[in-house]
């Protein structure tokens, strides 16, 4: 083989790895949709569940982001990814056959679904930090922003696709059996990242600190804490995830019962909003080629707060209908756009030794912001009602536009070089 041909057999085979890592995500994200609403249908027909218990099982669910996401961060960068990502795909798998068998033998109860929802939220956590900071191996730093597009695109896709899935088979085959979809899904996304090829660089720590995960979590956020536009971004997802999570709680509500909408033209707002997704995941490179990384990241969170502005003020109608459904198309179009951004942006800048870390940190805040969200909206709307309780939530998402602005990351003009990394030595051996 000459070396003229080299360079383009690597940029092949990255290529093709690039889409098997898509692939992927695409495969699991229908199935995880399908096992969503069918634990909750099986919780509720099948075996009666009360509401407490139905609250429950959402909480175990979302416990793992709040609580081991440090620790999976931390990991992946100690461990090579692929076999990180390909173990928690094959758990998950395990984990979910369990449930149409002990259905099939009459067997199934609630703590049986208990433990499933926390393991798989254990293993989604693992995969999606190894996932995230592996793209960087993957491409160059330059390609982050069209692969992380491909990524959001077929995100788009994949999790609209799962939602109408998820209603059709469990109406066909019950829901313990339409839980097997998900079991297929988990098991193609392992076989697609054990087909990738790109080689990964060691990851292995320094002799001496290999169990000591606690030290690593530590240095990762010092890491993070000391690097301003990682620190701000970071900040401003958790900030604008607060406020959209006091707005959530009694969005849907509001919109069903004040506003009157009925559940299909609630859905056809949905679909317009994924559309809009969709559109912004692969229009996003364009976007930031167009009018600069900075601002790209910037206009997407200062559209959140300005899109609500036709919540607030809408009355039952048609007319108000078709507006909202535009403003959630906007919303979701800039949220998206920038959140190709902003995540290319973090990757471009972090070391490949804290990129785990790094990512863990972000999922931590801001998963972390909405059960104290869902508290504080909770206790808002005894003082201020729903439409009140809206209000605030849409003023909090203007706080991170002032981060925002107030940074550095408003003037960037084109993605940063990675030698515009701030480096941090390796911690010394047995350094507190």
């Amino acid at each position: 083989m000459t070396t003229s041909t080299q360079p383009a057999k690597a940029r092949k085979r990255v290529s093709t790895d690039l889409r098997r890592l898509v692939g992927s995500e695409c495969a699991s994200l229908p199935g995880s949709a399908v096992s969503t609403v069918a634990l909750s249908t099986l919780a509720v027909l099948d075996l009666d569940a009360s509401t407490t218990q139905i609250a429950l099982l959402a909480f175990l669910g979302q416990l793992p982001n709040a609580i081991v996401a440090l620790p999976a961060g931390a990991f992946s960068d100690r461990h090579a990814k692929r076999p990180l990502m390909i173990a928690a795909d094959l758990t998950a798998a395990a984990v979910l056959a369990t449930i149409p068998a002990a259905a099939f033998a009459g067997m199934l109860g609630i703590g049986q679904l208990y433990a499933v929802a926390v393991v798989l939220g254990i293993t989604k956590i693992v995969h999606s930090s190894a996932s995230i900071s592996y793209l960087p191996v993957l491409v160059e730093p330059r390609l982050l922003q069209h692969a992380n597009s491909r990524l959001g695109a077929a995100s788009s896709v994949a999790d609209s696709a799962g939602s109408n899935m998820a209603a059709a088979l469990i109406g066909a085959v019950g829901a313990a059996r339409s839980i097997l979809a998900d079991v297929l899904s988990y098991l193609v996304s392992a076989f697609l990242v054990w087909r990738i090829r790109t080689p990964e660089p060691a990851a292995a720590p320094p002799e001496g600190r290999r169990g000591n995960l606690a030290r690593d979590i530590g240095e990762g956020l010092r890491y993070v804490a000391r690097q301003p536009t990682i620190r701000t971004v970071i900040a401003a997802l958790s900030t604008l995830s607060f406020g959209l999570a006091v707005m959530n709680t009694y969005w849907a509500y509001y919109l069903l019962t004040g506003l009157r909408v009925s559940p299909s033209a609630f859905g056809v707002m949905m679909g317009v909003g994924g559309a809009g997704s969709l559109a912004g995941a692969l229009l996003a490179p364009r976007i930031a080629s167009r009018i600069s990384i900075g601002p790209t990241i910037t206009i997407g969170f200062a559209v959140s707060p300005l899109a609500q502005i036709p919540l607030l003020l809408a009355g039952p109608g048609r007319t108000w209908q078709i507006a909202l459904a535009a403003a959630l198309a906007a919303q979701l179009f800039w949220a998206t756009a920038s959140g190709t951004s902003q995540r290319s942006l973090r990757q471009t800048l972090c070391e490949p030794r804290f990129q785990g870390r790094m990512q863990a940190a972000s999922t931590t805040l801001t998963a972390g912001a909405r059960p104290v969200a869902v508290a504080v909206a909770g206790a808002l709307v005894l003082l201020l009602g729903v439409r009140g309780t809206l209000a605030v939530g849409a003023v909090l998402q203007v706080v991170p536009v002032v981060l925002l602005v107030l940074s550095p990351v408003r003037a960037l003009r084109e993605m940063p070089s990675p030698l515009a990394r701030t480096a941090v030595p390796p911690a010394r051996e047995g350094a507190s």
